[in-house]
């Protein structure tokens, strides 16, 4: 039984500029990842650390190597009771290469169980908890949770052939015997139903909580940042008339990242974000919110983010900003139609943090977008920051100052997130983009306070220089410059 909720999760975003100080290398990747699990633990406070099996290589005996690597340090801090480790694997569903990583996950699990048996002597489950990514409906998490149970465990009481030992006699019982499935619900239709897919989840389960991870990055890539923030604001409001509804605990995970355009979670605006969003349980905190800033800061935002206790979402009017959605994603689609070449020639020039494979986005695969596909979310801002023109003040021109008024009403720190972002904007890189595209932008920069920082101003002048002259070196120098002086990559 679980005793308590994280409050923080690691997450292994490559969002960050500097490399950690325990990494061999500037792209994070194999043993660093299991020096880096030991690291939040035990130096920062994190409670939880999300171990991403998607899109990427990975250790399956992450378990196995915490516990052997670092045994002091888990024999006081037992993993599964104070600190926790749950695994993302991909969804069959939509990343169809991928589709036989989650078995390997999900196997993987009773031999993590195993280790950690021998190590304490006691049956403490390491690992019960799998996030599924772009989940859509119910179906895809009862297909993860009965396979599991069905599969991975159920396999336990077969025979090889007739007449002969349970498996369970020959190599050992299955526990856990079942796991938990969190939804990570990233597209605007699923969010906007996200207490209907988990109200179906849960009819014939048993369960004293339930976790509900909704992104913030991709639906800021697919639909712009002020849609992503209302995305989440009806989705969290749903989910908390859905716990009273059922009488059961559900605890949201929100996925937040470092600039304004994929959560504006940064060490130094903890306490923005706990007012923005006060009934999410869980933050991630991603690689530019650990490395990124000086580590006592870390430190303490973490405490601050642990010691602050969860709240309720606020009343709101679902129909007045499902409107205000479609008008502003919609328009935000154009605008990035027009601008989506400009950032597919800058992505490549992005420097790597992770050891990762290629991984197409939704905005890519699964909308009428025509021929656009676009980076992830942390090259898409990255190449836009590099060329400064921030990705926040996409889509906003088409909202009249009423409208304005009412995403301001529910959305506390948009006014303050467009003006950091616009500190980045540089407008002489305009020219960059299709005229009446620059003239709007233009025109959103003269409704906002903001002081311009000419120091990435003029880096950012010198990025598009550099792109023009085809020096990729230099250039990469220069982005990662100019990532240094917002405190994070993209």
């Amino acid at each position: 039984m679980r005793v308590r909720i994280p409050r923080c999760m690691s997450s292994q975003h490559p969002d960050n500029v500097r490399t950690p100080f325990f990494a061999s290398q500037n792209i994070i990747g194999g043993e660093d990842e299991i020096k880096e699990a030991y690291y939040v633990f035990s130096h920062l406070g994190c409670d939880e650390q999300m171990w991403d099996m998607e899109g990427k290589e990975v250790d399956n005996f992450v378990v196995v190597k915490l516990l052997s690597n670092y045994d002091y340090f888990f024999k006081n801090n037992k993993l599964g009771e104070d600190i926790f480790l749950t695994l993302r694997a991909p969804n069959p569903s939509v990343e169809k290469t991928e589709a036989k990583v989650l078995m390997e996950t999900l196997d993987s699990i009773p031999r993590s169980f195993d280790a950690s048996k021998i190590f304490y002597g006691d049956e403490i489950t390491p690992i019960f908890e799998v996030i599924l990514p772009m989940t859509q409906s119910a179906d895809q998490l009862n297909r993860v949770y009965y396979y599991y149970k069905e599969f991975v465990v159920g396999k336990q009481n077969k025979t090889c052939f007739k007449d002969d030992i349970p498996i369970k006699n020959w190599i050992g019982e299955f526990k856990p015997e079942e796991i938990n499935v969190i939804p990570l619900i990233e597209d605007m239709p699923s969010m906007l139903k996200a207490d209907q897919i988990v109200k179906e989840y849960l009819k014939d389960k048993k369960v004293e909580y339930q976790r509900v991870f909704l992104a913030r990055s991709d639906p800021a890539l697919n639909y712009s940042l002020v849609s992503a923030v209302l995305m989440n604001k009806i989705a969290l409001h749903k989910l908390e008339l859905l716990e009273e509804e059922l009488s059961i605990d559900i605890y949201p995970i929100m996925g937040v990242g470092s600039p304004p355009f994929r959560g504006g979670m940064t060490p130094a605006s903890v306490h923005e974000v706990l007012d923005e969003y006060p009934s999410v349980q869980t933050f991630t905190l991603q690689s530019a919110f650990k490395y990124d800033y000086p580590e006592q800061q870390v430190v303490e935002s973490i405490k601050e983010i642990k010691e602050r206790t969860r709240g309720k979402t606020s009343d709101l009017n679902i129909d007045r900003y499902r409107n205000i959605l479609e008008i502003l994603s919609n328009q935000y689609e154009k605008e990035i139609m027009d601008v989506a070449p400009l950032i597919n020639q800058i992505a490549p020039h992005i420097p790597q943090r992770r050891k990762r494979k290629l991984h197409i986005g939704l905005f890519g695969y699964s909308r009428g977008v025509g021929s656009a596909v676009l980076p992830r979310a942390i090259t898409f801002c990255a190449a836009l920051y590099s060329v400064g023109i921030p990705p926040e003040i996409f889509g906003l021109s088409i909202l009249n100052q009423k409208q304005k008024d009412a995403v301001a009403e529910i959305y506390k720190s948009f006014e303050e997130h467009i003006s950091s972002a616009l500190q980045y904007l540089n407008q002489d890189n305009l020219k960059l983009l299709p005229p009446h595209l620059a003239d709007k932008i233009r025109e959103i920069a003269k409704e906002f306070e903001f002081e311009t920082n000419y120091d990435h101003k003029n880096l950012t002048t010198q990025i598009v220089k550099l792109f023009k002259q085809n020096e990729p070196a230099k250039m990469e120098e220069k982005i990662i410059e100019s990532g240094a002086l917002r405190g994070f990559l993209g």
